[in-house]
Formats: structure tokens, C-alpha cells, sequence
């Protein structure tokens, strides 16, 4: 059976116009019907990095959480904090950033409440049937939540060719630990020219492999279980990994990260990508460079069948395939990988909404 997804097309950046239209079609279609009287319901999004300009604005989570609201439920905004050093990679200078991008609760009426803690490092251990994992780490308060819904910027990606809801929930939902076995192949190394010997590392280092030699930290390889905490409470950029994990196996760890989230909440979740301003680059980085015209917002149950519409629809738009005006990267990758392990379906039926 074909996964239904909902289209309302838009060919201008209205965002109050296109956030109303989404509204009326969720209330209309009771896509919201898994929401229960005293739940918690994580709406999980992006909120730019830098001077980006693409990301899904403020008006659209707020409508959005308005309905939750009217079901005598608790909507809240969440995030995770990123590997890289930038505004986002703890929780007190991220959410300083979604505020100044308009996220607060006085623009937006939700808290903002980040599921991995102050450092990323609070996770949850989900089992999945995946043939590279049996389990992945996922943020650890997204298992206590009874809803969960992905407002999704569609962009390119320089590792995954394109980032949609699996992307957004795969990397975007995983603890620090979860997204450095997505993106790494091997064990941390410490850069001597940027240690301060603060001994944060050793401190922290599960496995006592960290010591303080006389001019950096020092891992002993043979102790290190690469789990990342290291590289979560360095503050000085000073331990490396090397990330040179291949396109295909990096969109395969995303799907099945994504398909640890979907276990956690099957049949109460729902997805939402944005086709507009639609950028060569993921919102993490500062540039910004438009690489297709506005097309609309499609959503869905079911991430994968919202994405498979999402791509299909953005290189009917082009007339090229995506690759063109983005990276030339096999991105489909991460469609037919879930469809291999059992996860959602490429097969949809999209029904447009005027």
C-alpha cells in the first residue's frame, strides 16, 4: 500500500500564508489524531546556524504547536547539539541562537528544550533490526515524549547529496556518540598545537585511556572505545576524527539513526519538508546559495515516503536531477536503503492541496 503524502504547493516565501494552509490541512485531515490529552510532543527542527537564511521560520511551529495546545497537550521545541564547533555544539550557545533566529517562547509560545542535554552526551540505547547496527544512540529524552513531529528545510548536503526528514531525524536526533559513528571510521586523535592540558578529557574518559603527557592529552589506542566524550567536553577543539566515512555507508548510518527515532514513536509521528528557499548547502553552514525555486511543503506519516516525493519533486521542478545544481553525490541511497531493511516505503501517493 502506497503512503499517502499531502502537498500544498507555493511558489512564493509567504511563510504566514503557507503556515495557515498547513494548519488547515493537519486539523482537516486529523493528522494529528495520535495526540492524547496530557501528552508531550516534540517538535523537532532547525534553527539556521550563523548568517543561513533557509531554515523553516518561527510561524510554522508555532501554528503547529497552537494545535497541539487546543488537545490539552504539552508541545515543546527541541534540538541536539552538533559534533563541529559553531553556535550549536552546547546546549547554553544553542539556544541563545534560536533565539536570536526568533525561536523564543515569546515569538514562538514553546519552551525549547534541548533532548541531549547540556553537552550532548545524554543518549538512549534503541534496538533496531539494521544490518550495520542493533542498536543505535539516540537523545536520550526523546523516549520520553508521546509524540514526535520534524519540520524539515529540504537542502543539499555535501555528504548525503540532499537533507530531508531522514536526515533531520537520523543526524538531527542522535546523541554526540550517535553522530560520530555516523560520521567517523576512526578512533579520536589529539592535536598537540591546541591542547591547553585542561584535563577535561581525562577526567571524563569512560575507559581511563587519556592521560596528560608533558606537552597535550595523550589517548591510548589500545584502551579507547571511541565513544566520542572526549570530543564532547573538549572546548578547545583539540581532538580530531577523521571523517571520511564513504557517501553510501554515511547515508546508510543516517537511515538507520532515523529508524531508531521511528521506533520510539511508530504511529505517532508526522513529517513535514519545506521546499522552499531551497539551498546547495545543509542550514549548518553560514553561506547561502539558492539552488531551485520555491516549490511548497509536503508532509506525511511516513519520513521516507515525505522524502522520496521531496526529491522526486524537486528534480521534476529543475527538469535535472538534483545533483546538477547541488553536490554530484548518489543521494537515493538513503530512499532504497530503507526500503532494503524494512523501514517506511518510497511508495507514495502524493495529493495535492490548493
Amino acid at each position: 500500500m502506497k503512503e499517502k503524502v499531502y502537498f500544498i504547493p507555493s511558489r512564493t516565501d509567504d511563510d504566514a500564508g503557507i503556515s495557515t494552509k498547513v494548519a488547515n490541512l493537519i486539523a482537516g485531515r486529523n493528522l494529528l489524531g495520535f495526540v492524547k490529552e496530557n501528552d508531550f510532543i516534540a517538535l523537532k527542527t532547525h534553527f539556521g546556524e550563523g548568517g543561513s537564511s533557509g531554515w523553516v521560520r518561527p510561524v510554522h511551529v508555532k501554528t503547529i504547536g497552537e494545535l497541539i495546545m487546543k488537545k490539552n497537550a504539552f508541545p515543546f521545541l527541541t534540538e541536539t547539539s552538533t559534533l563541529y564547533k559553531g553556535h550549536r555544539n552546547n546546549a547554553v550557545s544553542h539556544i541563545a541562537l534560536a533565539h536570536r533566529h526568533g525561536f523564543g517562547y515569546e515569538k514562538t509560545g514553546l519552551p525549547l528544550i534541548m533532548s541531549d542535554g547540556l553537552i550532548g552526551d545524554e543518549e538512549t540505547e534503541v534496538k533496531i533490526p539494521g544490518r550495520i547496527y542493533t542498536s543505535v544512540k539516540i537523545a536520550r529524552m526523546l523516549a520520553k515524549v508521546q509524540g514526535f513531529i520534524a519540520f524539515t528545510h529540504f537542502t543539499g548536503h555535501l555528504g548525503t547529496g540532499f537533507g530531508a526528514a531522514l536526515k533531520n531525524i537520523g543526524m538531527g536526533c542522535a546523541s554526540r556518540k550517535g553522530k560520530m559513528v555516523q560520521h567517523s571510521t576512526m578512533k579520536p586523535k589529539i592535536d598537540p598545537k591546541l591542547c591547553t592540558l585542561c584535563g577535561e578529557c581525562e577526567k571524563w574518559c569512560p575507559a581511563v585511556a587519556i592521560s596528560l603527557g608533558e606537552e597535550s592529552a595523550v589517548i591510548d589506542r589500545s584502551k579507547c572505545i571511541g565513544c566520542g566524550q572526549c570530543l564532547a567536553v573538549c572546548r578547545f577543539d583539540a581532538v580530531k576524527y577523521n571523517w571520511g566515512a564513504s557517501y553510501a555507508d554515511l547515508q546508510k548510518k543516517v537511515v538507520e539513526h532515523a529508524f531508531g527515532v521511528a521506533m520510539l514513536h511508530r504511529g505517532r509521528m508526522l513529517f513535514l519538508n519545506y521546499l522552499t528557499r531551497i539551498s546547495k548547502d545543509c542550514d549548518c553552514m553560514s553561506s547561502y546559495e539558492q539552488v531551485a525555486p520555491d516549490i511548497g511543503v509536503l508532509i506525511s506519516r511516513d519520513p521516507v515516503a515525505v522524502d522520496a516525493a521531496s526529491i522526486d519533486l524537486v528534480e521534476k521542478t529543475l527538469g535535472k536531477k538534483f545533483a546538477e545544481v547541488s553536490y554530484n553525490i548518489p543521494y537515493r541511497i538513503q530512499i532504497e536503503y530503507s526500503r532494503e531493511i524494512g523501514f517506511g516505503s518510497p511508495d507514495y501517493e502524493l495529493e495535492e492541496v490548493l
